[in-house]
């Protein structure tokens, strides 16, 4: 039975037992097959989701790129025409200015050295520096590009995905109390904008606080961050 605790090097059961039944199986971060064997690469707690997807997830800050997922970065430097971007990974991804909707050599993007940019992932491998674009595969740019003005928080990946969850309501709670823009990027940085400076703070503590508080509590949580905020408005 998946949802359990494993440690770096222990040897996971519940996928074998399926690949036994000839039935396929997607081994997600923190697990490796080898030589018919499934072993966890980090400790963390064993997670299934059905029929057949199995990962660890465990406690962590260093993000690991993967193509097509949806990032927040800082343009750290300018180099011909090519971007240096800080996504948090072991290396700093390259965004190029054609990469952006509507963008030509004569008709360049204004981005400059520590503009927040949301980005999706082009390319990601071990063996290649991540490249980012900020148009779909409709060369639209939706939500993607610069992000002015707001705040930006880091936080862990745990409390991006439980976030991303689709049956946590803290997000649908929240904008109840408060008006407020959000880009979650996936590796573990969150942009924020809110009315003033006072909602966008009040957003920034309840995200943080979220890491530590059970699905059961998030409903308390939300009417705590209104009732405070309407409290400094009166």
């Amino acid at each position: 039975m998946a949802d359990h605790p494993i440690l770096a090097g222990d040897i996971v059961k519940e996928p074998v037992q399926l690949m036994d039944t000839n039935k396929r199986v997607i081994l997600g971060p923190g697990l490796r097959l080898q030589q018919q064997v499934v072993r966890a690469s980090k400790c963390g707690q064993l997670k299934m989701k059905a029929p057949n997807t199995f990962w660890v997830d465990a406690y962590q800050k260093r993000y690991t790129p993967s193509r097509g997922e949806l990032v927040i970065g800082v343009v750290t430097a300018k180099a011909g025409d090519i971007f240096r971007v800080d996504i948090g990974s072991s290396e700093t991804a390259s965004l190029s200015y054609v990469a952006f909707e509507g963008a030509t050599k004569k008709n360049r993007p204004d981005v400059n050295v520590g503009d927040i940019v949301y980005a999706r992932l082009l390319i990601a491998h071990p063996d290649v520096e991540p490249e980012l674009v900020c148009v779909d595969s409709h060369g639209k740019k939706g939500k993607l590009g610069i992000l002015h003005d707001g705040f930006l928080l880091n936080c862990s990946l745990n409390l991006i995905r439980k976030i991303l969850n689709p049956k946590c309501m803290f997000l649908s709670l929240l904008s109840k109390e408060l008006a407020f823009e959000m880009a979650v990027g996936i590796n573990g940085r969150i942009w924020i904008r809110g009315r003033g400076v006072r909602e966008t703070i009040a957003v920034g503590n309840a995200v943080l606080a979220l890491e530590y508080v059970s699905n059961d509590k998030i409903r308390e949580l939300c009417d705590d961050v209104g009732a405070y905020v309407q409290g400094f408005a009166k």
